[in-house]
């Protein structure tokens, strides 16, 4: 307001001085030009007496000075001129000045020169001998006159500038000093200006509603604020526009937003093609639902529009994590589709041997094979049911599995021997070396481990091979080593190898019986005792899998 007030009386002060020295420039404008006419006659009447007692003699030599002087005889041509040459100039017996002097003795006239664009005076004055004088001035401007006293007007502009400002200063002070002094606070009691007592009243009984108001707001708030903050879905809320009201904890951690966000467009701070298509289906009135990820991240958004009248007042946004739900399905239908496709090879081959028996087109020498081969189906099946059961109790944890002291080497060893009849069996030498390890888990489980990799160790070996178990005692951990010099496994394939019915080579894979779930009850297993793995392996060249076994763990 003092600003305002301070420009309006510097505008009319500045206003008023520009205006008055408009109007003097103009009087000061036509007393010069007048002056200008009076000198310009007095030199027309000295150059006229001088003319009629010299005659063209006069004209030798002549320094006109400032003036144009014409010679112009009785009929019109012209004899001498001091700004053109006489011989080309046409008859001025038509100039005005001219006729008035021959008519009269003596004439003037103010016109525009075409021949040298300017405005000029005109007096002229009959001679002795018929001829006429005619001195010609041009007129100064208004800006060459301002020109002329530029010096002087900028001191006085100057000053009255400076005046204007200190007393525009000095007034805006003095008028907003009682308004800046109000207390709002107590506004009833102000006195400054009789004219706001009836504007003071009502602001001081709007600010006893609005004390009320805004502690019930914030009393409101705060409990929205706890309510929202303890969800685990997501919240926003928006307005109309999209602009962020509100974001609970949750939807921070889930969308990476911060907390800062509020009064930001969601796009800006959070863009995503699919949460622009979502809101603007929720502009629209409409309620929206989208599943996106960020990172690792999957989360469903939900949409629903505030609706006021017919219009969007605001939108509130949902939001789901279901990363693990969803991980979780494909999981399950993954496993679903493998286990399916895993049993129904060995059914179909039991039911074709069946089939052929019970048809009685199996020759008696036949029987024991065809036999044989539906019991070994029937065994595959039965690992095949007994590892997908050992996965499941693995996926719901070992909470109820009782845990106990173990030595790792103890337990290898024991496993060694378990297999050794099947190593031998298919011509390899399985070793054992190391020392006593102890390791608190789960038996059971810690066994399914060495039982596993030394299976595979067998199975993808080649005839003479090795496979040696190996046990060391570290300060901080347990180490269980399997190496085998088999066929190993290609390097794109490493990291794939724990997955459920993952095989590398699934036609060596089948010959051989296996099931697919060893090593992905190796990582399941490791995974409970906080144990890590490493896998070394080249084709050609056999693996090396190994698992530490933290001792706090």
């Amino acid at each position: 307001m003092t600003r305002r007030i301070f420009q309006s009386i510097c505008v009319a002060s500045i206003s008023v001085f520009l205006a008055s020295a408009a109007v003097i420039l103009g009087v000061l404008y036509d007393d010069f030009s007048e002056i200008q006419m009076n000198r310009l006659r007095a030199q027309t009447e000295l150059a006229a007496q001088g003319a009629a007692h010299e005659g063209a003699a006069y004209f030798r030599d002549l320094e006109a000075g400032i003036y144009r002087i014409t010679w112009i005889g009785p009929d019109g041509a012209v004899l001498y001129d001091t700004g053109s040459d006489a011989a080309g100039m046409d008859s001025h017996l038509g100039r005005e000045e001219i006729a008035a002097a021959l008519r009269d003795g003596y004439g003037e006239s103010v016109r525009y020169s075409d021949t040298l664009t300017e405005r000029l005076f005109y007096t002229a004055k009959r001679l002795p001998d018929g001829s006429v004088l005619r001195l010609a001035d041009t007129q100064y401007t208004v800006w060459m006159l301002l020109a002329g006293v530029l010096d002087k007007v900028l001191i006085v502009a100057g000053l009255a500038v400076l005046l204007s400002l200190f007393l525009a200063f000095r007034l805006s002070k003095s008028i907003v000093k009682p308004l800046n002094d109000l207390n709002l606070d107590e506004p009833a009691d102000q006195g400054s200006y009789p004219e706001l007592r009836p504007v003071l009243e009502r602001i001081a009984s709007q600010q006893r509603q609005l004390k009320r108001q805004a502690l019930e707001l914030r009393q409101r708030q705060a409990q929205f604020n706890a309510a929202a903050d303890n969800m685990n879905e997501g919240l926003i809320l928006l307005n109309g526009k999209g602009v962020v009201l509100s974001v609970n904890h949750a939807a921070s951690r889930l969308l990476g937003l911060p907390a800062s966000c509020a009064g930001e467009d969601i796009l800006a701070a959070c863009f995503s093609t699919g949460l622009k298509a979502l809101l603007e289906q929720a502009k629209s009135g409409e309620y929206a639902q989208t599943v996106m990820r960020a990172g690792e991240l999957e989360y469903q958004i939900n949409a629903s529009p505030i609706v006021t009248g017919q219009t969007v007042a605001g939108i509130v946004l949902l939001i789901f994590d279901i990363t693990e739900k969803q991980s979780a399905e494909q999981m399950r239908r993954e496993f679903t589709a493998n286990v399916s496709h895993e049993l129904k090879t060995p059914l179909h081959s039991i039911s074709g041997y069946a089939e052929l028996l019970k048809e009685g087109l199996v020759k008696p020498e036949d029987i024991a094979a065809f036999s044989e081969r539906i019991w070994l189906e029937a065994q595959r099946m039965i690992a095949l049911v007994g590892d997908i059961i050992s996965l499941s109790h693995l996926d719901e944890g070992t909470g109820d599995v009782k845990r106990e002291n173990v030595d790792l080497y103890e337990l290898a060893e024991s496993m060694v021997q378990r297999l050794k009849p099947k190593a031998e069996a298919a011509g390899i030498r399985l070793t054992l070396c190391g020392s006593a390890a102890p390791v608190y888990g789960v038996l059971q489980l810690i066994s399914s481990i060495i039982f596993n990799l030394c299976d595979n160790a067998i199975q993808y070996n080649r005839a003479g091979g090795e496979a040696e178990v190996r046990v060391f005692n570290r300060e901080k951990e347990a180490v269980l080593s399997v190496r085998d010099t088999g066929i190993g496994i290609p390097a794109e394939h490493q990291e794939r190898v724990f997955e459920r019915f993952y095989r590398v080579d699934k036609s060596h894979s089948r010959e051989i019986g296996g099931t697919g779930l060893g090593l992905s009850i190796v990582k399941h297993a490791a995974r409970l005792h906080h144990a890590r793995i490493e896998l070394e392996s080249a084709p050609g060249r056999g693996t090396t899998v190994t698992v530490r076994f933290p001792k706090d763990g």
